[in-house]
Parts: structure tokens; C-alpha cells; sequence
């Protein structure tokens, strides 16, 4: 992928891309969006989620725990959320919060071997 593609993504496209980078769960984008976007509702934003899902760049996935060898407890991106359940699941205003005492069970986002593509541009290409 080009240095071309990164530049025609629209401001909170590169968000989403960014916190699916990050495994960040999608609560997580509010503060990178665009400030045009960010009063929108989350139907909308689910659209332009679901256009770089669509290309294959990012997934969705639920939030699972996980445990580190040394027997540390953590998370870790989980199951994937099927695409014919995503519109629903994104146009729930409920999984665009912070959840108020577990992250298990919320959707993350994840970027895919396309999308790392888009995000890890060759250092001849980063001039921004």
C-alpha cells in the first residue's frame, strides 16, 4: 500500500485505524476523531467504520481475559465479532462507553494484515 492511500483517509478514518493498531477498545477512538465527527451519532460513525472493515483493514473483536505465563492477569483481543452482526453491535451507543467495571465482553478493534499496510508506511513515505 501507498503513502497515497494513508493521505486519502479522512482525519477520524486515520483514528480508527490508529486505535485498531493500538487494540484499543472502541470507546477508545472518541478523543481522535475528528472534532467535525465527534458530535455525531454513533450510526454514523459506525459507517465509516464498517467502510475500513469493508476493505478489510480492520476487525472487530470481543475483549477476553487472558493470563501471561508468569501469571499475570490481562486482556486480549477475543473472538471476532461476525460482519453480519457489526451494524447492530456498532449502532449501539452502549459500545462506543467505557465500560464502568469490566472490559471483557466489549469490542475491540484490531487491524488486519491489510491494515497493517496502511499503518506501517515505509520511512521514505512518512514525511508528516
Amino acid at each position: 500500500m501507498s503513502e497515497n492511500e494513508w493521505q486519502a483517509l479522512t482525519k477520524s478514518e486515520k483514528a480508527f485505524m490508529v486505535n485498531s493498531y493500538e487494540i484499543d477498545i472502541l470507546a477508545g477512538v472518541w478523543g481522535d476523531l475528528d472534532d467535525a465527527d465527534q458530535p455525531r451519532p454513533v450510526k454514523e460513525l459506525a459507517q465509516i467504520l464498517l467502510t475500513l472493515i469493508d476493505r478489510g483493514w480492520i476487525e472487530v473483536r470481543r475483549v477476553a481475559p487472558w493470563t501471561s505465563p508468569s501469571g499475570e492477569e490481562g486482556f486480549q483481543p477475543g473472538e471476532l465479532v461476525p460482519r453480519d452482526q457489526l451494524p447492530a453491535i456498532l449502532q449501539d451507543p452502549s459500545s462506543w462507553d467505557y465500560p464502568d467495571d469490566s472490559w471483557i465482553g466489549s469490542v475491540t478493534l484490531v487491524e488486519t494484515e491489510a491494515g497493517k499496510k496502511i499503518t506501517r508506511r515505509s520511512p521514505e513515505g512518512m514525511d508528516e
